[in-house]
Order: C-alpha cells, then sequence, then structure tokens
C-alpha cells in the first residue's frame, strides 16, 4: 500500500515523500526582493517532498499586495538563487509560483498608479495588502476598480508567464514552477462567469474562457519542458469574490486539455481556500474531476490540498485519491512537519497575527523536534 511517505517522480521532480508545502504568502520581502530572512524560512522546511514558493509576480502590473516577491528584475532573481541555493544544500527541492494576481490589486501598487487590470471591469468586492504611507504598517484595504484587458495585450500576459518561467529555472534555480490558476485572480479570473463578462475570443464559452489560461501553460512549457510544470486550480473557492455558473464541465473540460502536455503536477485546492471542505451551496465532484485528466490522458501527479490532517492524507495516499498532499498554514508553524507527521508528533500552533509581514518573530522561530 502506497504510504505518505513514499517517493514518488512528478515529471522531472524526483519527490523523497508526498508532502508538499503549499505556497503561502507572507509578505516579508520589501521593494519585491528576497531576503536573507527568506533564505532561513525556506531551508528550514527543505524536508518537504516539494516546496512550492510563496505567489511570485511574473511583472510589476502582475503585483497585488506589498512586500511580496518577483521575477522580473535582476535583484529579485539574484536573491531568489541565495533562496534555492540555501534549500538545494538541504537536499531540498524548490518550485516558485508564477502570479499575476489582476484585478485583485490597488493603484498604489501598480505601475505610475494605473488601475489593476481584469478580464473585465467588475471591481472585486475583497481586500488586498498595502503599506500605510505615513507609518510604513501594512493594512488591508479594498481593491481598486480595474479596467478591462484589450484582446491585443494578452500575448503580453503569455509571454511574461513564459519569461518568468525561463528566469526562474535558468537564473533563479528553481526545480521547476507551478501557474497560480487559482483564488481568483487573473488566470481564474478569465476562467469564471463571475468575473469574465467579455464577448470576444477569451470570454462566454467555456472554450473561450479557458483560452488563456491553457495558452500561459502551453507557452511555460514550452519554455522550460511541461516535466518542470503545475498548475494550480480552485474550482468553487469564493476568495477574492470568484465563482463560476456551472464549475463542473469547466474544470473538466480543462483538465482534458491540460492531459495531453506531459505536466509534472496538477494542484487542486478543495472547497473554500483556507475554509471548509465542503461547500453545500457549490457541490463539486472531484474524483469525476481527477478520472477526467485520466481518461483524457494525464499522467501528471495529482496533488491535493486545503484542509487535511495526518489521518485524511494518509488515506488520500493510500487510497490512490491522490499522489501528493500539500500543507498550507501547518507548514507555517512546523518546518519539521514531515518528521511530525511521520512520527505522529504534535504540531506546533500557527500564530496568525504574525502571518503577513514583520520579520522573524511568527516566520523563522517556530521550533522543532
Amino acid at each position: 500500500m502506497t504510504s505518505l511517505f513514499d517517493p514518488i517522480k512528478a515529471g522531472s521532480l524526483h519527490l523523497p515523500n508526498r508532502i508538499a508545502m503549499a505556497p503561502l504568502t507572507r509578505n516579508r520581502a520589501p521593494d519585491a526582493i528576497p531576503t536573507p530572512l527568506m533564505e532561513t524560512y525556506y531551508a528550514q522546511r527543505a524536508t518537504a517532498g516539494l516546496l512550492i514558493s510563496e505567489g511570485t509576480a511574473i511583472s510589476a502590473q502582475g503585483q497585488g499586495y506589498a512586500d511580496v516577491p518577483g521575477l522580473y528584475g535582476e535583484e529579485q532573481l539574484l536573491n531568489w538563487k541565495k533562496v534555492t541555493d540555501a534549500v538545494h544544500a538541504k537536499g531540498g527541492r524548490i518550485v516558485t509560483q508564477l502570479w499575476h494576481v489582476g484585478r485583485i490589486s490597488h493603484t498604489s501598487l501598480q505601475p505610475e498608479h494605473q488601475a489593476p487590470v481584469g478580464p473585465s471591469a467588475i471591481t472585486a468586492q475583497s481586500k488586498t495588502y498595502v503599506l500605510d504611507a505615513q507609518t510604513g504598517k501594512g493594512q488591508f484595504v479594498p481593491t481598486s476598480h480595474p479596467r478591462a484587458l484589450r484582446q491585443d495585450e494578452l500575448p503580453g500576459i503569455v509571454h511574461s508567464f513564459a519569461s518568468a518561467a525561463r528566469e526562474a529555472v535558468e537564473s533563479a534555480g528553481f526545480d521547476g514552477v507551478e501557474l497560480h490558476g487559482a483564488n481568483g485572480y487573473l488566470l481564474d479570473q478569465f476562467l469564471k462567469t463571475s468575473a469574465n463578462q467579455r464577448d470576444d475570443d477569451y470570454g462566454g464559452s467555456i472554450e473561450n474562457r479557458a483560452r488563456l489560461m491553457l495558452e500561459c501553460v502551453r507557452a511555460v512549457a514550452d519554455a522550460i519542458g511541461a516535466d518542470k510544470v503545475g498548475l494550480r486550480i480552485s474550482p468553487v473557492t469564493p476568495a477574492n469574490d470568484i465563482v463560476d455558473a456551472n464549475p463542473q464541465p469547466l474544470f473538466e473540460y480543462l483538465v482534458r486539455q491540460l492531459a495531453p502536455l506531459g505536466l509534472a503536477f496538477i494542484h487542486v485546492i478543495e472547497g473554500a481556500t483556507g475554509g471548509p471542505r465542503e461547500l453545500p451551496d457549490r457541490p463539486f465532484d472531484y474524483h469525476a474531476l481527477k478520472q477526467a485528466y485520466r481518461t483524457a490522458g494525464g499522467k501528471g501527479a495529482w496533488m491535493v490540498n486545503n484542509g487535511y490532517d495526518r489521518q485524511l492524507a494518509m488515506q488520500a495516499v493510500a487510497s490512490g485519491y491522490a499522489d501528493v498532499v500539500a500543507f498550507g498554514k501547518a507548514y507555517i508553524a512546523n518546518p519539521d512537519l514531515v518528521h511530525r507527521l511521520h512520527d505522529d508528533l504534535p504540531l506546533n500552533a500557527w500564530n496568525s497575527s504574525r502571518f503577513y509581514g514583520g520579520g522573524a518573530d511568527g516566520y523563522t522561530d517556530y521550533p522543532t523536534v
């Protein structure tokens, strides 16, 4: 029987166990540049089968939160290389999450204080994290009203994803990338009906709404090799004011299109991100989603996420339902999570007041056993 602690091959990634650290925004990269503290943070967690970095902006336009890192500047890449070197020195594997937030941003974070962009000019009823101009302290504020991207701008978005992926692997030393197609950010916004009301080739039908995500995945796969590429999706999460009128056929179509590409993994957030695993008003059949992917020939590792504890994770892998299980908040507080899960040891409690911004406190100071 397969165990959570058995090795697995995901594309070109050889994972010593089936425990992944989910991408976790921590807002500790001033001026979008990774810091030495981030080197420590990721290296502490290098026993994970796979580390997925915090969301990392592919362009200045893709930024949506204060003090999150980027992949579009030389200093950013040089400092990310120090992070990946620290992880590799500990025997770990790390991919970066490629992020364009779309409409989940604020004018103060955009180049020349322009409006954020999205598939349509629909304001998200959500908040983002900015620094107070007077005190420099972080605070949550409503997102700004976006403008709709023109169709002739979309090839530039695709190019930015591919360029960031190439730099991530060739310059920053990452072992691969994960495209962020979840949680109400740009690619998810194009997918879902509540944010996409376009009437061109990127709106309306399922095929049109999935077009940008598929173009970005294919471009990234062409740039660095599909066996180094994963995609994160969240079929029914309400995060960042997102919803689709009929998600089951949408996401089954999406994974069938992804199947022939030879991706390393598909990363599925089940239920509401950081919340309930089951949403009575948004039912979704995740077994059918995986079956659609496998039936279409998809061989990438199937990674699941959201609310998994030790028992549930072990059952998911042993039953064949999942190949890899990603843990989020548990990894914030437990850098030695693999050891604790393996030996069934108690977990540290996380300090949610230190999730976003700050220094070592609540970041690199959690005890190990």
